[in-house]
């Protein structure tokens, strides 16, 4: 399984923290209950067995796999939307995992891939772009005209080799909306990760956030960051972490989003470049240092780790600390970075917390801070 971080703002939805999400204040959190191998593995019945240690553990939501019918068996190919047998399992099963997941207060994350779907029929050009004979029975004009429909030109990023939807046409929005709301009331889903959040404009996430309400929401706007030569990625990543916040405000603030650019700068970092943690303003570099009630942080997920290990995380770098929750440090919490060099980074959270990583030998002056826990590398210190 992966891990992820949010947290929430009073005001609106939003996120923040490390290796794994949250809501209310900050002090919830997510855990990505899959990876891209868990299709091979009777996945809602294993899960289901897993959901009293997970609550237990701490964990609040839980993101799921797609749960809807797909041509690939991770569910990242989605065709009859409302058929909710897949590779995972049964609708049954699916049901059995919602009502258990209920039970224990782990609220339940749906994996939403609107921004492409495969047709059932040939249509304009030969392409299978019509979605004939099953529900959300759309023709081409539900596809873009850059995919090979008839509709209008993508608002976004094109996913390339399948038809891609036109969030544009009004027909569309309103099934998507349905289908929403069916997975928040009839379905038991409660929280929504937006996939390919970089293929359709901002302003239909907000839109469909605004119409399902969902209790959570995070966008997967995955963005490449700023690199020279080499190539060395770049100290400055404000244009990267701009990016991001861009698409945040677009959706109205009703969505958060991951932290791409937190991951790509600390997985550098623990390399012997611990100097990168702290922008020129003194801030956390990353989406978290300017906007952090809508900052997902993470370490890796089912497309970066896993078995696609398409941008991993140094695995001889992970630390798991407790010590977050203990300590009621959540999104808002004040962050002091005190040192910031090759070999060692040190930093107050919250007035209550202090930590270092790195080779680079520290520990806070002043007999109130009590070690809490330390390893190869890294240390935590508690009032």
């Amino acid at each position: 399984m992966g891990y992820l971080n949010s947290a929430y703002d009073e005001r609106i939805q939003g996120a923040d923290s490390f290796n794994g999400a949250a809501l209310q204040n900050g002090r919830e959190i997510l855990i990505q209950a899959f990876n891209w191998e868990s299709h091979k593995h009777d996945w809602w019945k294993n899960l289901e067995r897993k959901i009293p240690d997970i609550a237990k553990s701490g964990f609040t939501s839980a993101w799921l796999p797609p749960a809807t019918h797909s041509f690939s068996p991770q569910g990242y190919l989605p065709q009859n939307l409302y058929s909710l047998d897949s590779s995972y399992g049964s609708e049954y099963l699916l049901k059995g995992l919602l009502e258990k997941m209920q039970q224990y207060k782990v609220r339940a994350m749906a994996d939403i891939v609107i921004n492409h779907r495969v047709g059932t029929t040939r249509g304009h050009g030969g392409r299978y772009n019509r979605y004939d004979w099953i529900p959300l029975a759309w023709d081409e004009h539900a596809v873009t005209s850059c995919s090979g429909g008839l509709g209008n030109l993508s608002t976004g990023d094109n996913f390339h080799g399948v038809p891609n939807i036109d969030h544009c046409q009004p027909f569309v929005r309103r099934d998507i909306i349905g289908w929403l709301q069916w997975l928040r009331k009839s379905v038991g889903f409660q929280d929504f990760r937006f996939d390919f959040a970089k293929g359709y404009a901002a302003k239909f996430v907000k839109e469909y956030v605004e119409e399902a309400k969902p209790i959570f929401s995070v966008g997967e706007y995955w963005d490449t960051c700023n690199y020279t030569a080499g190539p060395r990625l770049d100290y400055n990543q404000d244009s990267h972490r701009q990016r991001i916040i861009n698409w945040i405000d677009n959706t109205g603030g009703h969505c958060a989003a991951f932290d791409f650019t937190t991951k790509g700068i600390l997985q550098e970092a623990v390399k012997g470049e611990l100097w990168r943690l702290r922008d020129p303003q003194g801030k956390p570099p990353g989406v978290m240092g300017w906007w952090s009630s809508r900052a997902v942080t993470f370490i890796d997920n089912h497309d970066t780790g896993s078995t696609q290990a398409h941008w991993p995380f140094p695995s001889g770098h992970i630390m798991e600390l407790d010590i977050r929750r203990h300590q009621d440090i959540h999104s808002r919490s004040s962050i002091r970075i005190l040192e910031a060099r090759p070999d060692l980074y040190a930093a107050i959270i919250g007035e209550k917390v202090c930590m270092k990583i790195g080779d680079g030998s520290w520990c806070p002056s002043g007999p109130e801070w009590k070690l809490a826990t330390s390893g190869h590398r890294y240390a935590v210190w508690h009032k």
